[in-house]
């Protein structure tokens, strides 16, 4: 076994670029399936509002799924319709933008890896466009073309026109041209801006470079621990309440943390340079609950996780 922990290891250091491929994969796939499945070009006048369905309706859905995955955005939103504070508490008001910003770009990858995909490879671009109705389209799509190429452009994708062979295929290598410089387009900008904002939250980072990977660490493993005791103590606890409901007796007492402290360690967590607390149940264990006034007992303050920084 020990000839295989540099191997899990490796695997462990790059799980996230493991899984950006795995997901890149996986999006390539679905596209090739969609395009021979489920994609068939109607040719007609119904051509630009099917292709850019199949061009935009999956991103949509990647990206409300994102979203629904996304932990941060159930911390940001459990319980903001009772108490609207948690999300905007006193002084803090911004933080809900900027928290909510990097929801979203973690939410946008999928769906930039599907457009790129579709883009490249140029089918649903292809039958979208050439359904248009924009005379300045047409004349940059059909420009040096027959006059066949304005009035039946829509049957480009299918073959169908009364145009010769080597001038549809033509047009249909210049949509898909189009196609692939946009997906190019997508790529580049998509790849610039991550390093960007990478470069940026680096440089503002409150921590050095080996305490970060520490952090990082700590965050990863505390989350694998409480995962297993939470389904430790449901296990005791549901074992308990069964077992004293059949033998219709008294349970002995269970302890659980309060309500206060599950709102406590369900808040996005803040780091401070004065105090190394590295999640915000941390926090939580070192400096207890400490009473307050009832407007701040459930407001919360909004802050990245170590990957923020």
């Amino acid at each position: 076994m020990d000839a295989f922990q540099p191997i899990v290891k490796f695997f462990l250091n790059q799980r996230t670029a493991i899984g950006y491929s795995f997901m890149a994969l996986l999006t390539l796939g679905s596209e090739r399936l969609f395009s021979l499945v489920a994609f068939k070009c109607p040719c007609s006048n119904e051509n630009m509002a099917y292709g850019l369905v199949f061009l935009f309706a999956p991103a949509w859905v990647l990206l409300i799924l994102g979203f629904f995955l996304n932990n941060q955005a159930w911390r940001l939103f459990t319980g903001c319709c009772v108490n609207p504070r948690k999300i905007f508490p006193k002084g803090h008001g911004g933080r809900f933008f900027y928290v909510l910003g990097q929801i979203t770009l973690s939410s946008l990858v999928a769906p930039v890896m599907w457009l790129s995909v579709t883009l490249l490879n140029g089918t649903f671009y292809e039958c979208a466009m050439s359904g248009t109705k924009s005379s300045r389209i047409l004349d940059l799509i059909c420009k040096g073309k027959p006059k066949e190429c304005w009035e039946e452009l829509h049957k480009v994708s299918c073959g169908k026109t009364s145009m010769l062979p080597a001038d549809n295929e033509e047009v249909r290598l210049s949509l898909q041209a189009q196609s692939q410089i946009l997906g190019w387009f997508l790529i580049c900008s998509a790849s610039f801006f991550s390093l960007l904002t990478t470069c940026y939250a680096r440089c503002r980072s409150k921590v050095s470079y080996l305490q970060l990977s520490f952090w990082k660490t700590y965050e990863q493993k505390e989350k694998e621990h409480l995962e297993n005791t939470f389904v430790d103590y449901a296990d005791k606890l549901s074992e308990r309440n069964l077992k004293c409901f059949f033998e219709n007796k008294r349970p002995d007492a269970f302890p659980l943390p309060t309500f206060a402290a599950w709102e406590a360690a369900s808040e996005l967590h803040s780091f401070h340079t004065s105090k190394q607390h590295y999640s915000t149940l941390h926090k939580v264990v070192d400096d207890g609950l400490e009473p307050c006034p009832q407007d701040a007992e459930t407001s919360m303050i909004l802050v990245g996780t170590a990957q923020d920084l």
